[in-house]
């Protein structure tokens, strides 16, 4: 099997949501807004950004299939590459799309060499998949504590949209006055355990909202044109 170089984002274009990482929200905060999605079933919660203001319609990629942002977000740039536990504590296996038109027999850069062992470019896509993996484990924790000390509010949004009212819902957010409310200690508990960052980045990127409205409306503008 052979690689492909990426050369657009057409798969992503129905993905109005994308997990990120606490390491991802200073650059991410500057284009998207950083909520936080509940997993019921894990009991846990998950930061994602917004790209879209409806299910199925990613506002960032075009016709083209190009990004039109200057931080696409590490989960989409892995693809068609991901990580699978084994059940077995920290050891994963390597995961491929095989629908990825990426993926090709004749096609890119080979995976494996002539000897049957990874080659350079997958050796490239284990070294990257393992450094997310840390930084998923830090995202992890960051959430749990989070969650253990009340810091989650549910978002509550109307934004006007062309002539409708929609209500953003279903996510939360960092309350701030609950994190101005804090004991001395325990703020700087999350300093020393590099919290305060993402957490201030989180709050101020809520403003990208306005952003998801503008690319909105300039789609429906062009869609009518």
């Amino acid at each position: 099997k052979k690689i492909k170089q990426v050369e657009g984002f057409g798969f992503a274009n129905q993905f109005h949501i994308a997990s990120v990482m606490v390491h991802e929200f200073a650059r991410a905060a500057a284009i998207y807004p950083v909520v936080f999605l509940e997993d019921k079933a894990k009991d846990e919660f998950r930061p994602v950004v917004l790209m879209g203001l409806d299910a199925g319609e990613n506002l960032f990629v075009g016709a083209d299939g190009k990004w039109a942002a200057s931080y696409v977000p590490a989960i989409i740039r892995r693809y068609p590459f991901a990580l699978a536990s084994t059940g077995e504590e920290g050891q994963y296996t390597v995961c491929v799309d095989e629908g990825s038109e990426l993926l090709s027999d004749d096609e890119g850069t080979p995976l494996f060499d002539d000897k049957g062992e990874p080659a350079e470019a997958l050796e490239n896509v284990k070294r990257y998949l393992g450094e997310l993996q840390q930084m998923d484990m830090f995202t992890r924790e960051f959430c749990k504590y989070a969650a253990a000390h009340n810091l989650f509010t549910p978002l509550n949004m109307r934004v006007r949209q062309a002539d409708q009212v929609k209500n953003i819902n279903g996510c939360y957010v960092i309350n701030e006055e609950r994190l101005n409310n804090l004991s001395n200690d325990r703020f700087v508990e999350m300093r020393e355990k590099r919290y305060l960052p993402a957490i201030y980045a989180q709050l101020v990127s809520l403003a990208q909202i306005e952003r998801l409205m503008m690319l909105k409306e300039e789609r429906v503008g062009a869609v009518e044109a």
